[in-house]
C-alpha cells in the first residue's frame, strides 16, 4: 500500500481532522477518505465512514489490524514530511 495524496488541512478548520488522504493498494485498488485526526492521545487514523440511518458512522472500508497498523504508521510519516 502507498500513499497517494494527502492533503492536510492545517489550521483552516476548527475541527479535529489533520488531513485526509488516499491509499493505492498494491492490486492498484484506490480507496479514498482516509483521516488523519487529532485525539487526545495524538493524531491516529480514521478509515472512510458513512452515517446510517440511525445518526451513527459506520466504516466503510474495514481493514485487518495489521494492515490499519502499518497504513496509519506509513501516513504519519508522510504527514510529518509535509511543511506546516
Amino acid at each position: 500500500m502507498k500513499i497517494i495524496r494527502m492533503n492536510p488541512l492545517g489550521n483552516e478548520t476548527s475541527g479535529k481532522t489533520a488531513a485526509f488522504f488516499d491509499v493505492q493498494t498494491d492490486d492498484g485498488i484506490i480507496l479514498k477518505g482516509f483521516r488523519l485526526v487529532n485525539g487526545s492521545n495524538g493524531i491516529f487514523m480514521s478509515s472512510p465512514d458513512q452515517k446510517g440511518k440511525d445518526g451513527k458512522y459506520y466504516e466503510t472500508v474495514t481493514l485487518p489490524k495489521e494492515m490499519k497498523s502499518e497504513l496509519e504508521k506509513v501516513a504519519l510519516e508522510e504527514f510529518n514530511k509535509m511543511p506546516k
